[in-house]
């Protein structure tokens, strides 16, 4: 099943998102500079798309790494994962992070990260003085896993 998404060319020369396959998950950003890119080793570059979109309501759109570009040159969102919210509307940036130790070139129009739109869940938090019990409890950080 698929559904309509708006997007707006912000750059005549932005390409709109494309998936990879016929059931990727997530369709390919592409880098909208105007040229060529240099991260430094080390260093994060905020890197244009050159288009805006309507992520719907009820969804978020998340910026994830491009698996090849993050294990082959190092290159993934700083922030791990980027979340657009359904009200954004400004051009879908991502924050790509050299963590190599030599400087990467982005090319202009090259893939630099994935974008899935998900459900998202909105809640009411209510404050309780205790939460159910549960087997696991308070474990957490590797306690479910085995030795």
């Amino acid at each position: 099943m698929r559904t309509k998404v708006r997007i707006k060319k912000l750059n005549e020369n932005a390409v709109v998102p494309k998936y990879g396959s016929e059931y990727a998950a997530g369709a390919d950003l592409y880098a909208c500079m105007g040229a060529e890119t240099v991260i430094p080793a080390g260093k994060t570059v905020m890197i244009k798309t050159g288009v805006a979109l309507e992520v719907p309501v009820g969804y978020a759109g998340l910026i994830y790494a491009r698996s090849g570009l993050a294990s082959k040159r190092g290159l993934a969102p700083a922030n791990k994962v980027g979340v657009v919210d359904s009200d954004y509307r400004g051009e879908i940036m991502v924050a790509l992070h050299n963590h190599s130790d030599v400087d990467q070139i982005v090319e202009d129009k090259e893939r630099v990260a994935q974008f899935v739109i998900t459900p998202v869940l909105a809640v009411d938090f209510e404050e309780v003085d205790e939460l159910d019990d549960t087997e696991r409890g308070e474990g957490g950080f590797g306690s479910t896993g085995t030795k």
